[in-house]
């Protein structure tokens, strides 16, 4: 039996190359021969860097970075060499854990993300791909721009640190000093977010209130994003607020795609690409997908209903393994789902999951595997 093991991963708790190997360990125990194929998977979000490392190979490259809020932090991303490539989660720098338990969308800063980008062009990159789930800020991406030389001035033309808090005093851009590699280079972003820039859908409105954003400063917030990306078209000549994806990590998706001519990719698409899933399902008997939580939000683009729908366009059944399932059964195999297996197998509080995630998705994948052989057999006794 040929089987694809295609997971995003157990987010705070396993990687999808995590998962992937747990599951191969439990059909392994369920005995049989298994010839299995491990896909691991990511959306643009925690987790990209550890699947395309896990396809593509290269190294991983840690440096230190600035944080949000500008401390020294250790922070990775991987590089292949033989494609000048550097993947990139802006979780890795700028990202929300990072703020430990008090949120400040007026401080945080994405520079830390511009000092990878940095520090992957000062080895060759020629190629960036960029995940921006994660983040932890509203700065437009001012702070990641500032650390690759752009600078941000007020009205009496003194620079401006890169923050949300202070968009609304930045009165010029001066692009002179950019790094002239990283207008050379070809930057991918990869996200699921298809959010504007501004309005009732955009970067504040939506993604605001989780990065700390309080509900009396949204309108405030808002209107100086409005006010900077005024500036930036004048600068630029070029107009993407609107453009699917610019609302992605606290609009640095808009400053990017304004700046640097990035292009925007769906993560899941992006990656599975790099991945070849797709001529890696055509031919096996059955795919096997997860995440650590199955719900609503699952059936708009996430991992595992995106490997069902590849999966049913070349007739191959797929299993989802998740955490936790919420919702209708109906809808997920509507997706394309032919089964959802919860991998909790007695009672135990969430820290007891995410700590022994690895051994839960493994004696799921047995489970799940001796239920398919039972399967086999009575089909050939009643056949």
């Amino acid at each position: 039996m040929r089987v694809v093991i295609a997971p995003d991963s157990f987010k705070g708790s396993a990687t999808s190359l995590q998962v992937a190997r747990a599951i191969e360990s439990g059909l392994g125990r369920a005995g049989g021969a298994v010839d299995a194929v491990l896909v691991p998977l990511a959306d643009g979000g925690e987790g990209t860097v550890a699947a395309l490392h896990a396809v593509l190979g290269g190294e991983i490259v840690t440096v230190t970075a600035r944080d949000p809020l500008d401390r020294p932090v250790s922070a990775s991303y991987a590089w292949v060499p033989g494609r000048r490539l550097a993947v990139i989660e802006m979780a890795a720098a700028s990202g929300l854990p990072l703020m430990g338990a008090t949120l400040d969308p007026h401080a945080a800063s994405s520079h830390g993300t511009g000092d990878l980008i940095r520090d992957a062009l000062d080895r060759g990159a020629e190629q960036v791909i960029l995940g921006l789930g994660g983040s932890a800020t509203v700065d437009a991406g001012t702070g990641l721009l500032a650390a690759l030389g752009a600078r941000f001035l007020d009205a009496e033309g003194r620079a401006v640190r890169g923050a949300g808090g202070t968009l609304g005093r930045i009165a010029a851009i001066d692009l002179s000093g950019l790094d002239a590699r990283a207008r050379r280079a070809r930057l991918t972003i990869a996200s699921d977010v298809s959010s504007p820039l501004l309005g009732p859908k955009g970067a504040v409105a939506v993604f605001g209130p989780q990065k700390g954003v309080a509900e009396d400063e949204i309108a405030a917030f808002e209107a100086a994003m409005g006010r900077f990306s005024n500036l930036v078209v004048e600068t630029t000549g070029r107009d993407v607020r609107d453009a699917a994806g610019s609302g992605a990590a606290g609009g640095i998706g808009y400053l990017l795609r304004s700046i640097l001519d990035a292009e925007t990719r769906d993560g899941f698409s992006l990656i599975a690409g790099l991945a070849d899933l797709e001529a890696r399902i055509a031919g096996a008997d059955l795919v096997i997908t997860g995440e650590g939580r199955l719900d609503a939000q699952s059936l708009v683009g996430k991992v595992p209903v995106s490997v069902a729908r590849m999966a049913r366009a070349g007739g191959v059944p797929t299993v989802a393994l998740a955490g936790s399932v919420e919702g209708d059964a109906a809808a997920f195999v509507a997706a394309g789902l032919s089964l959802v297996v919860p991998v909790v197998d007695r009672p135990m509080t969430l820290a007891e999951a995410m700590a022994d995630a690895s051994g839960l998705i493994e004696r799921a994948a047995m489970r799940l595997m001796t239920a398919v052989r039972l399967g086999g057999a009575l089909a050939g006794r009643t056949g």
